[in-house]
């Protein structure tokens, strides 16, 4: 037998175990696991020998087993073992989050989480999380703005306004702006301060690597008591905003999987094409990250609307006609230009 199916059993045998308080016999187990009572009891004696403080008590003729501490191990909040083993099993999703005060609060959780299991826990744990590795993914490094970030949150919290010096990415140009910081938006491994801007007169967003130089200003602000970041950011198709648009968008039957098992706008619906295509519809706020998605999919999506849209992303297409008409890679590159791809579409 494999030995991560045996792991995944087990697991499971300390889930059930955990959960009940009065504990459970082997045929019971077997029953949930769906397999013989022999390969519980052998997964009970291996988990005893790994230190699980495993006991069993005679019950209506039954012999059933229990954690012995499984509510002496637990931290002063609402939370039963498992979910502190889970906590502690998520520590590896959160690197993107590295070099933030926020981080750093995680770390000192997941530390105190660590001093509170059971050592076998913990070694159950690092054994199954080698079964399920979180792979690097593109982050910014938010090590050099940890302070920036630390100030904006702040200045959120007393409600003060913020003098911004702003590298505004769009526009390739340096501004000043006066902001009332409402909070602070992560998306995409990005943070953003949503706040009204008096220089564009309205609530903007901004990027927080972005942001050269940052003053807590004396001046206080009242947030307007309905404003609602979800709220605010719903249209949004990421994080850019603008009117609401109706698009329509066609996949190829090659993509159309990928489209179909993912949540990409709240307002989405798809609908199925006679050939296995599939079309999107959905309202978003603006056009700029639509027609980026769009251009991610290449000759398998196909803008049926807004005209705009496929005005655009006909623009962009001829323009990386053009530019790869007129230049050759060098020859050295051919080769590895002309390799198959090693994988399918992400």
């Amino acid at each position: 037998m494999a030995r991560g199916d045996q792991l995944t059993r087990q697991w499971r045998i300390i889930h059930a175990l955990i959960a009940s308080p009065h504990g459970k016999s082997a045929a019971e187990l077997s029953d949930a696991l769906d397999c013989h009572s022999r390969t519980v009891y052998r997964d009970l004696e291996a988990l005893q020998m790994a230190g699980f403080p495993l006991y069993t008590e005679q019950e209506g003729g039954k012999t059933r087993w229990s954690l012995i501490d499984a509510q002496r191990h637990q931290m002063p909040l609402p939370l039963d073992l498992t979910e502190l083993m889970a906590l502690y099993f998520s520590r590896n999703m959160l690197k993107v989050l590295e070099g933030t005060a926020l981080f750093d609060a995680l770390s000192s959780l997941f530390d105190k989480v660590k001093a509170t299991l059971p050592p076998a826990y913990i070694d159950y744990l690092e054994a199954l999380s080698r079964r399920l590795a979180v792979g690097p993914r593109a982050h910014k490094p938010y090590r050099r703005f940890k302070e920036t970030l630390e100030q904006v949150q702040a200045a959120v919290q007393s409600q003060h306004h913020l003098q911004l010096s702003y590298w505004s990415m769009h526009r390739q140009s340096m501004t000043q702006r006066r902001v009332a910081p409402y909070t602070v938006w992560f998306h995409d491994d990005t943070f953003y301060l949503i706040g009204h801007c008096d220089l564009r007169r309205t609530v903007r967003l901004f990027a927080v690597d972005r942001i050269e130089r940052l003053e807590v200003l004396q001046s206080r602000f009242e947030p307007p008591a309905d404003f609602d970041a979800q709220a605010f950011m719903q249209g949004s198709f990421g994080v850019f905003q603008g009117d609401p648009v109706r698009v329509r968008i066609r996949f190829e039957p090659s993509v159309a999987g990928y489209i179909r098992e993912r949540i990409w706008h709240p307002t989405q619906t798809l609908t199925p094409a006679p050939d296995g295509g599939l079309i999107f519809d959905a309202e978003v706020a603006g056009l700029d990250e639509i027609k980026f998605w769009v251009l991610r999919w290449g000759a398998a999506a196909t803008v049926l609307a807004p005209e705009t849209l496929r005005a655009a992303v006909r623009r962009e297409a001829q323009q990386m006609l053009e530019r790869y008409a007129a230049t050759a890679p060098p020859a050295s590159q051919t080769a590895i230009t002309d390799r198959p791809p090693p994988h399918d579409r992400p």
